[in-house]
């Protein structure tokens, strides 16, 4: 007789945030149905409201440490940080895409489910033990994530960037799902602690074998996360997706992505990790390169940001690179600091932007001081923060990045950061003389004051930002022992 299995109840605690998210989109698909496109205000506030709850969920969560259904997934603090991050990132955009969708015309029921979808599956990636629910969880946010971008389908440039995004997001998907078969063939299993150990036995399958099956899992997330050489579809589709869903594609699916290749490199793959580290080293300074000069070059502000964005991942790949517990600790905290202040900025460009999005060149924003100062002060901190100046939570996530590479014996590594860092500070700075040291220009003539949802975005982004540059300890500590990935 097979003996069926029944969860504890305690298991279910210990899904909650995705459990509660998914019933959330699900609830506000049907509420859509039946009440029309006239209720989409009331719907984004019962979006709003079923994310808080997620958060408080992701904390409930938190408090019940130890794996859950057959040990597929867990409940640990790294889960726990990235729960918090995710869903973080994901309230910030729902409280400006009101707004914009009004503008738009296109405030329905079926953004907010995507969003909430899309939020579910970050988290799970994030609490995954094993492979093929990691695999799950990655196409849930992403096919999510797809349509998000092409939302606006009378727009042909959402259109354009939601079919990009969908056929190489397909591809790197495929060569993720070949390095789980590759890696089940060599260890006879998919469950990360289950694959550690094995690989560490003497009798471990070939090192061929496990070295294909670790670099093809590396594209999938290389691609999730805008790494080099595999960031190519990342300037497309932030400048045609809608600025809300660019801004939401930029923090919620690139920190889950970072969490599921943390968890992975530094579970399965760490008896092997001396043959991975080039790779991500490699993989680090070229992604810092390509994105920093290439937004050298860019006046579209939402293509700036893009590879911005792409520049950002690789300082992350840095701390990856050191594979240590401090270093994925500084990864952690970055991408925490990251996600109030690229969100805050993505903010002031979809409340700039008016509708159509006709005013996102960065020669737009000239003389914003003067007619919008509050705005304008916000997004100087924010990228501020995106360069690294002190008493910003940019500051601090650089600081730690770079201190664990250095630790970790990456001297060029971070000493090529550091330049890049430079490189950076030009493009940031341009906007800045752009908006203090100009005559106002015609575009921002006739802005008018920022809804209640946006400005609720930017001080809250603003505070992330102050909290996390003045008072960085409490997240870092955090941040430590949850890197050790255990319960």
């Amino acid at each position: 007789m097979t003996s069926s299995f029944i969860p504890a109840g305690v298991e279910f605690l210990r899904l909650l945030p995705e459990i509660l998210l998914i019933l959330a989109g699900t609830v506000v698909l049907v509420l859509e149905g039946l009440t029309g496109a006239r209720r989409g205000r009331q719907l984004g506030h019962l979006s709003l409201a079923a994310l808080l709850a997620a958060l408080v969920a992701a904390a409930i969560a938190y408090r019940q440490p130890g794996p859950a259904f057959s040990s597929l997934v867990t409940s640990d603090g790294f889960a726990a940080f990235f729960r918090f991050v995710v869903i973080v990132a994901a309230i910030l955009v729902t409280l400006f895409s009101g707004p914009y969708l009004r503008r738009e015309g296109a405030e329905r029921g079926e953004y907010y489910a995507l969003l909430l979808y899309s939020a579910a599956g970050q988290c799970l990636m994030a609490s995954a033990a094993e492979l093929i629910v990691l695999f799950i969880a990655l196409e849930i946010s992403s096919i999510a994530s797809y349509v998000l971008a092409g939302y606006l389908r009378a727009d042909r440039r959402a259109n354009e960037a939601a079919v990009k995004y969908f056929l190489l997001g397909s591809f790197a998907s495929a060569f993720l799902l070949y390095g789980v078969a590759l890696i089940y063939g060599a260890t006879g299993g998919t469950v990360l602690a289950e694959i550690g150990a094995v690989l560490r036995t003497p009798t471990a399958s070939s090192d061929a074998l496990v070295g294909a099956a670790a670099a093809l899992i590396f594209v999938g997330f290389a691609f999730k996360v805008s790494a080099a050489p595999f960031q190519i579809w990342a300037p497309d589709v932030y400048q045609g997706a809608p600025a809300p869903v660019a801004a939401f594609l930029s923090a919620g699916p690139k920190a889950a992505a970072f969490a599921g290749l943390l968890r992975v490199f530094m579970t399965a793959f760490e008896p092997v990790s001396a043959k991975w580290e080039a790779i991500v080293w490699a993989s680090a300074l070229a992604t810092m390169v390509i994105g920093n000069f290439a937004a050298l070059l860019q006046s579209n502000i939402k293509r700036l940001l893009a590879y911005s964005s792409i520049a950002h991942a690789g300082y992350v790949m840095v701390a990856v690179a050191a594979h240590s517990s401090v270093g994925a600790a500084a990864a952690m905290f970055y991408l925490a600091a990251y996600v109030f202040m690229n969100v805050g900025a993505f903010a002031v460009v979809s409340y700039f932007a008016r509708q159509g999005e006709r005013y996102v060149q960065v020669e737009d924003l000239t003389g914003l001081a003067w007619r919008q100062p509050m705005v304008a002060a916000l997004l100087s901190l924010f990228l501020l923060s995106l360069i690294g100046v002190p008493l910003t939570g940019g500051f601090f996530g650089k600081f730690y990045v770079f201190k664990a590479a250095l630790e970790a014996g990456l001297v060029w590594l971070t000493v090529l950061g550091l330049i890049n860092s430079a490189v950076a500070a030009y493009y940031y700075l341009r906007i800045l003389v752009v908006m203090y040291m100009r005559e106002p220009a015609e575009a921002s003539a006739d802005l008018k004051a920022p809804a209640g949802g946006v400005k609720a975005a930017l001080w809250a982004s603003a505070l992330g930002t102050l909290v996390l540059g003045i008072f960085p300890s409490g997240i870092l500590e955090f941040a430590s022992a949850a890197a050790a990935l255990k319960p």
